[in-house]
């Protein structure tokens, strides 16, 4: 069992950054790969980024691609998600979620773990 937290979420101006870290429970979570997703009100649970267990993998939804970085720390049991040039539109709840396959899924059904989540609001 993999127990997952999110946070660094909060509010924020257009155009500012945000970490979000995703801290993993358990001796495997290095094995792990992990995902981060959000969801708007009223609106689908969209793919943000992925990283692999080894974090040589990494992929991005095409929203966030150019201005978003996932990495992760297997010392501290943590990945990371850097957000710059935050958008309005990236106003959602941030949710973690870890895979035992170790790929970097961009399904969320691929995904066994998932945290509580993380509100970010981007003002304009």
């Amino acid at each position: 069992q993999v127990q997952l937290v999110e946070s660094g979420g909060g509010l924020v101006q257009a155009g500012g950054s945000l970490r979000l870290s995703c801290a993993g429970s358990g001796r495997t979570f290095s094995s792990y790969g992990v995902g981060w997703f959000r969801q708007a009100p009223g609106k689908e649970r969209e793919y943000v980024a992925s990283i692999s267990w080894s974090g040589s993998n990494t992929y991005y939804g095409d929203s966030v691609k150019g201005r978003f970085t996932i990495s992760r720390d297997n010392a501290k049991n943590t990945v990371y998600l850097q957000m710059n040039s935050l958008k309005p539109e990236d106003t959602a709840v941030y949710y973690c979620a870890a895979g035992t396959a170790g790929w970097a899924a961009a399904r969320d059904d691929e995904y066994d773990y998932w945290g509580q989540g993380t509100q970010v609001t981007v003002s304009s």
